[in-house]
């Protein structure tokens, strides 16, 4: 049996939400809170949760201004996230260059009667 096994990819960033917010903030200095629920066309719920997951990895930084209902945030990259993209990227292209190895052992599956 050989030892094949797929590239990996970073999980973190394969959630679609989760990869529109990066993809934006990659292509901007900095990008307020509403206008990413704008773009990508998701809820603000939906969106301030990713973006405490990505915050909480490293991957954005999140600041606010303003004061109560007039407060405003706004969201940036950091240099980990860009890493972090990058490698997602890479490793997208990876995966589907990749071949299984004629060794491998080709498994089927019975058809249920």
């Amino acid at each position: 049996m050989s030892d094949f096994k797929f590239q990996v990819i970073n999980p973190l960033l394969h959630s679609e939400l989760r990869l529109k917010i990066m993809v934006a903030l990659d292509s901007l200095e900095s990008a307020d809170f509403m206008y990413l629920c704008q773009i990508t066309d998701s809820t603000r719920g939906n969106v301030s949760t990713q973006i405490t997951t990505l915050k909480d990895a490293g991957y954005i930084e999140v600041s606010k201004s303003g004061i109560g209902r007039f407060s405003r945030t706004t969201c940036s990259i950091t240099h980990r996230g860009r890493e972090a993209l990058r490698a997602y990227e890479e490793g997208l292209r990876r995966l589907f260059s990749e071949r299984v190895p004629d060794e491998v052992e080709v498994v089927e599956k019975k058809k249920e009667v």
